[in-house]
């Protein structure tokens, strides 16, 4: 089926943002309620699809821009876009709302909040985009918008450091996934990916696969926070907490997990596939988690838990087993809706208490208590405890990891280590901050306006429906999304009834695990602290020499070719002409084999050609540079002549007039310049001029005789002598030709002359009009400075 309103949709939060800093500038924090209507109108478009997506059928529309090259402005709905657009709009809709309570008498709230619903907008757009095209335009417009999040605090160097790491790390990302998109257009012939995913075997077949597969993962590890990526997004928490509980734990970083899911059906259950990303995501899981318990922070602690939850979808992702898909969308879900909760919840503790320092915090359960219940239901969840969805997800991953060989016994105990560590730290930040004697905080805790509790209450209230009434979550998300990941029909049944099985097992012994490391946790934040700290070295730091390395390889190669003269830059211009004119055909054996020249030449002509020979020879003759500048006058003078005798009188004229104002021109520069009257250019120097210009001549040569040697194609100029009077209205065809055919080049040929002129006569004005600054005598230097003069009454005004 089709949708003509889901482009309206996807421009929603982008008419908001426009509006955001004027809404709120004459409404202050109430601002937020009505901006938040864009988000909620665009979750009820989205939703409205459910029934459809839920039968088989998917939703598409747009309208070709260049149909010549498949490029298109398209959309493709799925149960994996569909549920992707739901969280975004709907977790969104909520953050608009606690960002307007959060940021509550923040002097840029207006244009904070019209920062988020950019990157709302952006973020819609990449998982709805079907062409590659949108979806890469969409892709960097999340890195450019969640630059500015981060940064907002742009007075804080910390902040300003972390925008520009996750902008050149995720940034950089999406330039390698742009190769990696061509690479998948020239194998299946196909930019879109609704059509992609009919391509069947054709890109695990090619002999580019792994190519296209490295650079995939290339955008979609740096986007998604893979180790060794993953340092950024904890530097990135820098950012105002309402940043934190979207961008970094239910959209953006979700970005290269959804890149993975759609491209399974093509790229999946490979060797390839099915090592690189369990290991990578294995990885992640384990550094994440044990970095977690290393920290005193809230939000460090629930950014670092983020990078192993996301470690743990692209392990799932790439594993090879019948129920893993599934998993991963289980999690996917139940991941947004309780990290998403539980930042929130952080910001509110903060904004309440003045600290997110775990060691300071207690107590806040009879002070902030609706707070606290979102928080428990939420760490909960996380700690895959019924009846939470979390739980359903927990119970998933274990039955789909589960197995007897040497692999799956490794992945196995990889999730059961990575979520018992999850699950101290969803109960550290869900519970210990609310319970024992009350802290000795900054500021006197209390519950917060309705605008800091009410997402947290709300996600955390729906993690709690999802999983009461599974059947229902599972008809219209959790089916249709691990069908779309799958490419092929799956039917999600679990529920809160456990697998009696091993799952259950591994389960128990999940929260066993837990249990023990959480009543150890300040023993276990020392020994990991000891261990990260006796290693010495971290991705972190590696990123600070890279760029450090980067800047200083720029200085050299910068000082090396940029060294401010002009004579290095047209030398270099010319060898590089010089190598392409010659070797080059060289290369692909496109040296002309015949030459068609004329039987016969006419006596005016031989005398033109004498002529320029002549001039030629005053130029390297000449003993003074004014002499050599006449005399290559001569040059144009004989090629316009030329053009004249061959009927081009037009051209001919054009020539005229330039040699002519070139000759003059430089004429008078010279004249204005100290310059030595002669050359004193060494012998050598000379020698590789010399030998330079006959390169370029002799390529020019052969270039203009390849072209000439061949047949004739008349089919333009027949075409240009038919409808110059037709279509232009014009019987001089040169004319026409400029001006109509290609008045588009010509016009910008005009505005480039016409800005350079500009240029010129703001230069000039300035050199006029400034006034002359003498220098001070030597004595003076010496001397005290004299006392400034007193300014006029309204100087400075």
């Amino acid at each position: 089926m089709t949708s003509d309103l889901t482009w309206v949709a996807m421009l929603l939060p982008f008419a908001a943002a426009l509006l955001a800093p004027w809404l709120t500038a004459r409404t202050g924090a109430n601002a937020a309620w009505l901006l938040a209507l864009a988000p909620g109108l665009a979750f009820a478009h989205f939703a409205g699809f459910l029934p459809e997506i839920a039968a088989g059928e998917r939703v598409t529309g747009g309208y070709a821009w260049v149909p010549s090259l498949n490029l298109s402005f398209s959309w493709f709905i799925d149960g994996l876009s569909l549920t992707f657009a739901l969280l975004i709009t709907g977790i969104g809709t909520l953050i608009v709302l606690y960002a307007g309570g959060y940021m509550k008498g923040h002097p840029q709230q207006g244009r904070f909040i019209g920062f988020i619903l950019l990157f709302m907008g952006a973020m819609l757009g990449l998982v709805v985009s079907d062409s590659f095209l949108m979806l890469f335009v969409f892709w960097e417009l999340t890195s450019i918008t969640s630059f500015l999040l981060i940064g907002f605090d742009h007075s804080r160097e910390a902040s300003r450091r972390a925008a520009l790491q996750a902008l050149v790390v995720t940034g950089g990302g999406g330039l390698i996934l742009l190769a990696g998109m061509i690479f998948i257009w020239n194998i299946t012939g196909t930019s879109q990916l609704s059509l992609l995913l009919a391509t069947g075997d054709a890109m695990r077949e090619s002999p580019f696969y792994l190519a296209a597969l490295f650079l995939v993962l290339g955008g979609a590890f740096t986007k998604s926070a893979q180790f060794p990526f993953h340092f950024w997004l904890p530097n990135a928490m820098e950012a105002p907490t309402p940043v934190s509980a979207y961008l970094h734990s239910a959209t953006m970083v979700k970005a290269g997990v959804y890149l993975l899911m759609r491209l399974n059906p093509v790229m999946g259950e490979t060797p390839a596939w099915e090592i690189l990303l369990p290991f990578f995501g294995g990885i992640t899981l384990i550094v994440g988690a044990v970095l977690a318990v290393r920290q005193t922070d809230l939000k460090l602690m629930l950014a670092y838990t983020t990078v192993a939850s996301l470690g743990l979808l692209v392990m799932l992702t790439g594993f090879d087993t019948e129920y893993a898909v599934e998993a991963a969308v289980l999690y996917l879900v139940a991941h947004s809706l309780f990290k998403g909760a539980l930042f929130m919840v952080a910001g509110a503790i903060d904004h309440e208490a003045g600290t997110r320092d775990i060691t300071k915090l207690g107590g806040l359960g009879k002070l902030m208590p609706i707070t606290f219940a979102a928080a428990l239901l939420a760490g909960i969840s996380m700690a895959g405890l019924p009846p939470l969805f979390g739980f359903l997800a927990k119970e998933e991953i274990y039955y789909a990891l589960a197995g007897s060989d040497p692999r799956a016994i490794l992945f196995t105990a990889v999730a059961v280590i990575g979520n018992a560590l999850m699950f101290v730290i969803a109960f550290a930040v869900g519970l210990k901050p609310f319970i024992g004697k009350e802290g000795n905080t900054p500021k006197h805790a209390h519950e917060g306006p309705v605008l800091l509790w009410l997402g947290p209450l709300t996600l955390a209230a729906l993690s709690l429906a999802a999983a009461l009434f599974s059947g229902v979550t599972h008809r219209f998300i959790s089916s249709p999304m691990a069908s779309a990941v799958d490419g092929e029909a799956q039917t999600v049944t679990i529920s809160l009834i456990p697998h009696l099985g091993v799952a259950l097992a591994l389960s128990v012994l999940t929260v066993i695990l837990g249990l023990v490391l959480y009543l150890g946790l300040d023993r276990l934040r020392s020994a990991v602290d000891r261990l990260v700290t006796g290693l010495g070295v971290s991705p972190d730091r590696g990123f600070d020499h890279f760029i450090s390395g980067l800047v200083r390889l720029s200085t050299v190669v910068t000082r090396f070719l940029q060294n401010g003269r002009l004579e290095t830059y047209i030398t270099a211009s010319f060898v590089f002409v010089a190598l392409v004119l010659l070797v080059t055909p060289v290369v692909y054996g496109e040296l002309p084999t015949r030459f068609n020249l004329p039987s016969e030449f006419d006596l005016h002509e031989m005398a033109i050609l004498a002529i320029a020979v002549i001039g030629v020879i005053a130029v390297l003759t000449a003993r003074d540079r004014l002499t050599a500048i006449v005399c290559l006058g001569i040059q144009g003078f004989a090629v316009a002549v030329i053009f004249l005798l061959y009927g081009a009188p037009d051209l001919s004229f054009t020539q005229f007039m330039v040699e002519t104002l070139s000759v003059v021109i430089l004429a008078l520069v010279m004249t204005r310049l100290k310059l030595s009257p002669s050359d004193h250019r060494p012998g050598l120097a000379r020698l590789f001029d010399g030998t330079l210009a006959i390169a370029c001549g002799l390529g020019f040569a052969l270039m203009l005789v390849a072209s000439t040697s061949g047949p004739f194609d008349a089919s333009l100029t027949a075409f240009f002598g038919e409808y110059s009077k037709i279509i232009a209205h014009g019987a001089n065809v040169v004319n026409v030709i400029i001006v109509d055919f290609r008045g588009v080049d010509t016009l910008g040929e005009i505005a480039v002359v016409m800005i350079t002129g500009l240029s010129i006569l703001a230069l000039i004005r300035i050199r006029v009009g400034q006034p002359t600054i003498q220098a001070p005598a030597p004595s003076a230097v010496a001397r005290s400075p004299a006392p400034a003069p007193a300014k006029k009454k309204g100087a400075g005004k």
